[in-house]
C-alpha cells in the first residue's frame, strides 16, 4: 500500500475507474450477445432493434475510451453485415 497521500488518492481513483469501465463494457458485451441472439433466431425486427442499440453501446463506448474508435467502427461494421445477410 502506498504511503503517499496523492498516489492513495490515485489508487481509490482508479478503482472507480476500473468499475465505470468493467460495467461499461459488460453492457456493450451483453448488447452484442443480444443482437447475436436474435440474429440466430431469425427475427428480423428485434434484430433490427437490437443493431441500433449495439451501435450506440459502440458509439458510446468509443466516445468515452473503453475502446478504440476502430475497433468499434469493425465491430460495427460486422454487425451490420451479419444484419444485412439476415434478408
Amino acid at each position: 500500500m502506498a504511503n503517499i497521500k496523492s498516489q492513495i488518492k490515485r489508487i481509490r481513483t482508479a478503482a472507480r475507474q476500473h468499475e465505470r469501465n468493467k460495467a461499461g463494457k459488460s453492457e456493450l458485451k451483453t448488447r452484442i450477445s443480444n443482437f447475436n441472439k436474435a440474429v440466430e433466431g431469425g427475427d428480423k425486427e428485434v434484430a433490427k432493434t437490437t443493431l441500433d442499440a449495439a451501435v450506440k453501446g459502440l458509439d458510446r463506448a468509443a466516445s468515452k475510451g473503453l475502446i478504440h474508435k476502430n475497433n468499434a467502427a469493425n465491430k460495427k461494421s460486422s454487425l451490420t453485415t451479419r444484419f444485412n445477410a439476415l434478408s
